[in-house]
């Protein structure tokens, strides 16, 4: 008796349909094997709505009769985070020999769809809609505003279901877009043939086909930026306005030294061919994200036209070429998945994004977007805003990465205690530390340069991903130069208290100083935002408004009862303004008198008076005892 009940459980638990799905919506989607889907998905994406911010899709997916799970990605390669914007999706009919099928969205995975296909069905046809967030909405990446009137940026896993059940790598799809009259694209999908404004594309793996945006627009330049090299590299931009779009020769030669640094950095490439998609644009999300073939970067429209714009946005595109690299080619093991919507972890993001924004900062250094100098500004604010991390004496560099799909879609208040995405501020001042180490080690003879070589520079051409460990991490370290790289890691990842636990700056031949004066980096950001960041005095940062964004936790703002959110309307009794605050802080240097502030929460005004008379404080390096390793750091390669 016990058999049978036991085997009628199994019975039934094995022939549990998605009709039982549609009224329980619990069903789990089967597990993902490795092993070809039957036929090949299509997807038509029409964009001649974009100005209107609206995506429209037409998929086919080949299908068997019987209960069948769609999945929409959710888990995006870069984002890492849950965000992939199916609540943007709407519209959605599937059809079966025209007929409409009804679905169910699972209750514990809304990325989730579950029908049963009738007899005789070979195909699902799925009409659906992707309404793109308007300026101003959104979160980040494919959440945020991606259309304007003259342009258009699609990461495709927004317009695009696929089967569960399935490696994405073994299911294939060959995609098409129809684009606005006269509108030019880039992409790294490669084009099968061209009708009018329909553009079909090669066939290729689900995988790859997330992995490849596209933009376009009416305002269109496309440049060569490896010109007579055998592997192509192009920069395509897209803006709102033509003028926008164009760089100087003197941009264009800096962009070909990020090509050539960045290869001279690895000793090998991992692409067919490679294009940066930039998108010039105030009226969209600002923001890059790697691709193995392609990057999108989203910039505002000022980028190639204001000097202080070019300054602080200058690394972008060189970081999301290094993920080709680092990220993409080779990956944290936990951060590989064989689809879309099995969960990441990020542990390692120190390495995945830390030590590429290292990089980013050397090769933009190295291709001449920044001077020396200008390297050093960068480094001097990077220090000092960890320095100045209270949230250090309860959260650990190595939870700031364990924890990213918090920190990325956390509060924007209270970073210096929450802390925020510091694993690549921090993770610059980390692997600094380990770069001067090893040349201190080694006597000058090697550096983190023959890490990348070593840890990247194998498989000429392939990009077929390589996944590594944290052991795999110390192992290439210990080739390059022997040391205990594990203790050195864990003792400055895990380590929790008030004191900024990276000596790289030091061991570089620098240190880092505050004085009176912004630097030159300080300078451009209050140009282009017209605040004030007066984190290292008075304890808070202010926009132009006077809306407070941030406070130190335990700082004197926040010891006077100020706190993120307010607004400063008055200072000493005069009208807010980033230069009378500015000149408040100055004059409280020699004066015993508070500095008051007329501050309003929502409708409530109050007077608060802040007891500081530092005088201003802003970061600088200045040149230490010992050798400039820094300055070899940044030297350009041959």
């Amino acid at each position: 008796m016990r058999f049978s009940v036991i085997a009628a459980a199994i019975f039934a638990a094995c022939t549990f349909s998605a009709a039982a799905a549609a009224q329980t919506g619990a069903t789990d989607a089967p597990a993902p094997v490795d092993q070809p889907y039957a036929g090949m998905l299509t997807v038509n994406v029409d964009l001649t709505d974009a100005g209107k911010r609206i995506f429209r899709s037409h998929e086919t997916i080949p299908v068997k009769p019987g209960a069948l799970t769609l999945f929409y990605p959710k888990w995006i390669p870069g984002e890492h985070a849950p965000s992939g914007p199916v609540e943007n999706v709407s519209g959605l009919i599937i059809r079966a020999n025209g007929k409409q099928l009804s679905w169910r969205r699972d209750l514990r995975d809304m990325f989730a769809l579950h029908l049963d296909v009738p007899e005789g069905v070979s195909q699902l046809d799925l009409e659906f809609q992707f309404l793109s967030p308007g300026d101003g909405e959104g979160s980040n990446f494919g959440a945020s505003a991606s259309a304007t009137p003259d342009l258009v940026d699609v990461e495709f896993n927004q317009v695009a279901f696929y089967p569960a059940g399935y490696y994405t790598r073994q299911i294939q799809i060959q995609p098409s877009v129809v684009l606005p009259a006269g509108w030019k694209f880039g992409s790294a999908l490669e084009v099968d043939s061209q009708s009018g404004n329909t553009v079909h594309f090669k066939p290729l793996s689900f995988n790859n086909f997330v992995d490849s945006p596209i933009i376009a627009g009416a305002n269109f330049n496309r440049v060569d930026l490896a010109p007579g090299a055998s592997v192509p590299v192009h920069l395509n931009v897209v803006g709102d306005s033509a003028k926008d779009v164009k760089l100087t020769d003197k941009q264009l030669d800096q962009q070909r030294k990020v090509v050539k640094q960045t290869n001279l950095l690895f000793g090998a490439h991992h692409y067919d061919h490679y294009d940066f998609l930039l998108t010039l644009s105030d009226h969209t999300g600002h923001f890059g994200l790697e691709h193995h073939q392609s990057s999108d970067d989203r910039l505002p429209a000022d980028f190639f036209t204001d000097d202080d714009m070019h300054l602080v946005a200058a690394s972008l595109m060189p970081h999301e070429f290094v993920h080709s690299w680092n990220g993409k080619f080779r990956r944290p093991a936990d951060l590989w998945t064989p689809n879309f919507n099995v969960p990441m972890q990020d542990d390692l993001l120190w390495v995945y994004e830390g030590l590429t924004d290292y990089w980013c900062g050397i090769l933009t250094a190295r291709a001449g977007l920044w001077s020396p100098d200008q390297y050093r500004d960068s480094i001097a604010n990077i220090a000092a805003s960890m320095t100045y991390r209270t949230g250090r004496a309860w959260r650990s560099l190595q939870d700031t990465a364990d924890a990213a799909p918090l920190t990325y879609y956390g509060s924007e208040s209270w970073i210096n205690w929450i802390r925020d995405t510091d694993f690549y501020p921090e993770g610059q001042l980390l692997w600094l530390d380990v770069d001067t180490k090893i040349r201190e080690l080694s006597g000058g003879k090697h550096s983190l340069d023959d890490f990348a070589h070593a840890f990247y520079g194998m498989d000429n051409g392939s990009y077929i991903t390589k996944t590594y460990t944290f052991d795999d991490v110390i192992k290439t370290l210990n080739q390059v130069q022997p040391f205990d790289w594990a203790k050195f890691l864990r003792d400055r990842l895990d380590y929790t208290g008030a004191d900024l636990p990276e000596h790289g700056i030091e061991r570089g031949g620098w240190k880092l100083v505050f004085n009176d004066t912004p630097n030159g980096e300080e300078k451009a950001y209050e140009g282009i935002r017209h605040g004030v960041n007066l984190a290292y005095s008075m304890g808070l940062m202010v926009n132009q408004s006077g809306r407070i964004g941030d406070v130190q936790w335990n700082g004197p703002a926040f010891q006077a009862g100020l706190v993120p959110g307010l607004t400063i309307v008055a200072v000493n009794g005069r009208d807010y303004s980033a230069d009378v605050l500015k000149d408040a802080v100055t004059a409280a240097k020699s004066s015993q008198a508070p500095i008051e502030l007329l501050v309003k929460n929502v409708d409530v005004y109050s007077t608060v008076k802040v007891d500081y008379h530092g005088g201003l404080r802003y970061p600088h390096l200045v040149r230490a005892d010992g050798k400039d390793l820094i300055g070899a750091i940044v030297a350009p390669r041959k």
